[in-house]
């Protein structure tokens, strides 16, 4: 099945829209095959700024309507426990409101943007779209990651090359309770190093302390730039480490 034989049996849906580009193609490609689509951003605290900002300058380009559905995240107790089912708790909360809302509006259907390279398996956050009849065009379809990239190029979308991003909450390791002061300063934290010309990184806590994650070409840079690092990042952390197992932050 193609995007376009799906969307013609699709005519009218809601894309649950997170600003990145396995979303942002869905969106895309839903107006360019005639879909009656609108676009839903649930915004929680588990979402750093910059992809508010993405996701509205995009739906802004395509000229599709899109509503935001604010959740208070960390009043679902198995998102804030941050147990190893977190990212169930969190999907059930978020995809709820996304369908509850585009319901609302008479949208009865609702995409999400998994691609067919996301292994689907048994993941909690997987397990709970499955539960809330959540529609996978990009996986269905059998579009992989790099091919939504390459078609997204070829579409203009600015989204084309934007890194893999998880989002907040996998900073803090599993078992540790979650609460908003940590990650915000998370978010500023990342903030800071993407200020800095970083990109492709992570910021994950250990205790008190900030361990950044770089890919192998920017270790180098991160230890001649170290002052300005710990200008930016001591005010929110007791200590701030360097990670020397670099890797791709996406893993």
């Amino acid at each position: 099945m193609t995007l376009q034989e799906f969307f013609a049996a699709a005519p009218k849906a809601a894309v649950a829209f997170s600003g990145g580009t396995d979303s942002a193609f869905v969106l895309w490609a839903a107006r360019q095959y005639g879909c009656q689509v609108r676009a839903y951003y649930a915004k929680s605290v588990f979402q750093p700024a910059f992809e508010w900002e993405d996701a509205r300058r995009l739906a802004q380009s395509l000229g599709v309507e899109l509503t935001v559905v604010p959740v208070d995240i960390l009043a679902v107790a198995g998102a804030a426990a941050n147990g190893p089912r977190r990212c169930y708790h969190c999907k059930q909360a978020l995809f709820t409101a996304l369908r509850g809302a585009a319901a609302a509006d008479g949208y009865p259907l609702l995409l999400d943007g998994t691609n067919a390279s996301d292994d689907a398996g048994e993941r909690p956050g997987m397990q709970a779209l499955r539960e809330l009849a959540v529609r996978s065009p990009l996986r269905e379809c059998g579009l992989t990651k790099a091919e939504v990239r390459e078609r997204s190029r070829q579409a203009g979308l600015f989204t084309w090359n934007k890194p893999a991003y998880a989002c907040l909450a996998t900073r803090v390791p599993t078992g540790t309770p979650l609460t908003a002061d940590t990650l915000r300063r998370v978010e500023q934290a990342e903030a800071a190093l993407t200020a800095l010309g970083f990109a492709d990184f992570r910021v994950r806590v250990l205790g008190q302390a900030a361990r950044i994650q770089l890919t192998e070409p920017q270790l180098a840079a991160a230890l001649d730039r170290r002052g300005e690092i710990l200008d930016a990042l001591r005010p929110l952390f007791s200590a701030v480490l360097l990670d020397l197992d670099a890797r791709p932050a996406s893993l």
